[in-house]
């Protein structure tokens, strides 16, 4: 894989704010900026700061700044690297950045910096698509997982998987390399399928921790279903702190599905305002509903606005509809009517609130994130939160469970042995511990920002 050897810059920072950060990588970092600095920085030991005067070719001055000096490898990116503060102002960074590319740098591509970090060994791909988690977080959540993935805790993980797969492979190679002699036998079946068991059993974890990832990285979903003017606007407007949807006593307001999200305690929510479930002959509010059926499907969490006692029918409607997902029954307005309606659905939680008067909120926001059920999260908690780790996660416990089949079934040797190669490359497509297409590389690295 090749590794560009011309020198990159870009802005590091958004133009406009009070400090702007120009970042140089490549083998003549040092010595371009040195050209347009007051100061010569060509021998300037590493981890350095130096202050003086920007110009351009022309002689130009451009603005007072700090020239920070990172010698390789001890930079991101692992090349030598500068980084040139400045002020923050558009014109003073275009022109900075103008004058670096007329000096020989060239303008970076998005996200070639950590490109180069991961080409030149200073992380592996899931570090590197952690960066881009990082700047993308949301909430405490996700944050603390892009860190823990950008520390090499998964990597740590896979490395335990690739260790323990190397050795199955080895020892039943080292067989094959005897074949002539069948009855010299290296590798223990009994313990090898224990080995082979307790690989899959982890692969299926990190697995299925995906849906947890995902709905931390999407937001969880909830849908607020009910019947027409039952207050479910105003709920949702009540959650997300500010007017999104439209509050009307006329029915059928609601024709469309509303989203946004909100952070409850560190989690992002995504709830979703539907349009009140009724028997109309209007076609677009029709429509509407037959929507809020699709998104309540799509929900894990539904929350089941009711104003009036509700009949044995509508229960086990909602029941039979929610039967696989958390539901919580919102008596609304219980500033009008305030004792408990008799509900005898199972499991349900049952929350009394007023939306227009904002009464008991808190109550709802609490369960909510109780019956989310997400897991306690720090800097060291491995969840899978990437569909690219996903599927190769997927496609290696196929093969795993595959070898555990052939040793059930006494397959030759060379068969559990292509398989068990076959499980480690797919495991290594996750850390880019083999060469992996180009194509690949730039997919990932494409969406992240000018300056990363």
């Amino acid at each position: 894989m090749q590794i560009h050897n011309d020198t990159i810059c870009a802005l590091a920072t958004p133009a406009g704010g009070a400090i702007g950060i120009i970042r140089l990588s490549g083998p003549e970092a040092i010595t371009i900026t040195s050209r347009l600095f007051s100061r010569n920085i060509t021998d300037a030991p590493a981890n350095s700061i130096k202050y003086g005067i920007l110009r351009n070719l022309s002689g130009e001055e451009i603005d007072d700044v700090l020239v920070s000096i990172f010698r390789a490898p001890h930079s991101y990116t692992g090349e030598e690297s500068v980084e040139i503060s400045c002020h923050g102002s558009r014109y003073i960074l275009n022109q900075a950045v103008h004058a670096l590319i007329e000096a020989g740098a060239r303008q970076a591509l998005p996200g070639e910096y950590t490109q180069r970090a991961y080409l030149n060994g200073k992380m592996d791909l899931s570090q590197a698509e952690a960066v881009a988690d990082i700047i993308a977080a949301s909430n405490r959540a996700t944050h603390k997982l892009a860190l823990s993935q950008l520390k090499g805790h998964f990597s740590s993980e896979l490395s335990t998987l690739r260790d323990q797969l190397l050795k199955m492979t080895s020892l039943l190679e080292l067989e094959l390399d005897f074949s002539d002699h069948e009855e010299l036998e290296f590798a223990d079946r009994s313990e090898l399928r224990q080995l082979a068991e307790k690989i899959d059993n982890r692969i299926t974890t990190l697995a299925r921790s995906f849906e947890t990832g995902n709905a931390l990285k999407q937001g969880i979903a909830v849908a607020i279903v009910g019947k027409t003017n039952v207050g479910k606007s105003t709920l949702l407007n009540r959650l997300l702190h500010e007017e999104k949807a439209i509050v009307s006593d006329i029915d059928g307001t609601t024709r469309d599905v509303i989203e946004d999200t909100t952070i409850i305690q560190g989690i992002t929510f995504r709830f979703i305002d539907t349009a009140g479930i009724r028997h109309t002959d209007d076609t677009i509010e029709q429509m509407g509903i037959e929507r809020t059926y699709q998104k309540l499907g799509e929900a894990s969490i539904v929350l089941w606005l009711i104003d009036a006692q509700p009949t044995s029918d509508e229960q086990n409607d909602i029941a039979e509809r929610c039967k696989d997902k958390q539901l919580i029954i919102i008596q609304n307005k219980i500033d009008k009517v305030s004792s408990p309606y008799d509900i005898t659905i199972p499991h349900a939680s049952y929350i009394q609130i007023s939306a227009k008067q904002g009464e008991h909120l808190d109550r709802l926001e609490h369960e909510l994130y109780t019956v989310a059920d997400i897991p306690e999260i720090n800097e060291n908690s491995i969840i899978v939160t990437s569909a690219r780790h996903y599927e190769a996660l997927v496609h290696a416990k196929e093969t795993i469970e595959r070898v555990i089949e052939g040793m059930d079934m006494d397959l030759s040797r060379d068969l559990l042995a292509e398989d068990l190669r076959i499980c480690l490359e797919q495991l290594a497509e996750i850390t880019g511990g083999q060469i992996t297409p180009q194509e690949t590389l730039n997919n990932i690295f494409k969406h992240f920002c000018v300056g990363k």
